[in-house]
């Protein structure tokens, strides 16, 4: 699960990437949203919650669960052990919520350039979410 979950991510961050900075040129160049943007955006936020479901099962048999169960000020004291255990999967369900909100909202608008506007500050707040917490040290 673990080497699903972490190859996964490369691919999330990938589409997440190419996603926002689709939305920002369409908004800044003042294009129209097609069918092209809106799979773009679908497609963003289907991977990202793949990625969330296997996240979330990895995170239930991981060791970092079952020490905070077990001695969660420990945990809590441990910057490395914290990060994975705690701030990690908090910051990502948060990023999900920004992804999907946005997906969400941006249904409701009219205008093109509201609707990338509306996938560049959602997914946008999503990856900068993401980027903020990831594990670094265990992706090189």
């Amino acid at each position: 699960m673990k080497d699903i979950h972490s190859y996964w991510a490369y691919l999330v961050l990938a589409i997440l990437i190419f996603a926002v900075v689709n939305a920002i040129i369409g908004f800044t160049q003042k294009k129209q949203f097609t069918d092209k943007d809106l799979r773009i955006g679908l497609f963003t936020l289907i991977v990202s919650h793949i990625q969330l479901l296997i996240g979330l099962g990895w995170y239930f048999m991981s060791p970092w669960y079952k020490a905070l169960k077990e001695n969660g000020a420990e945990v809590m004291g441990d910057k490395a052990i914290r990060l994975l255990a705690v701030e990690h999967p908090i910051m990502m369900i948060l990023a999900i919520v920004f992804i999907t909100i946005g997906w969400s909202k941006h249904k409701k608008k009219i205008e093109d350039a509201a609707k990338f506007k509306t996938f560049a500050i959602f997914y946008g707040i999503g990856l900068l979410l993401i980027l903020s917490r990831i594990p670094w040290s265990n992706w090189f």
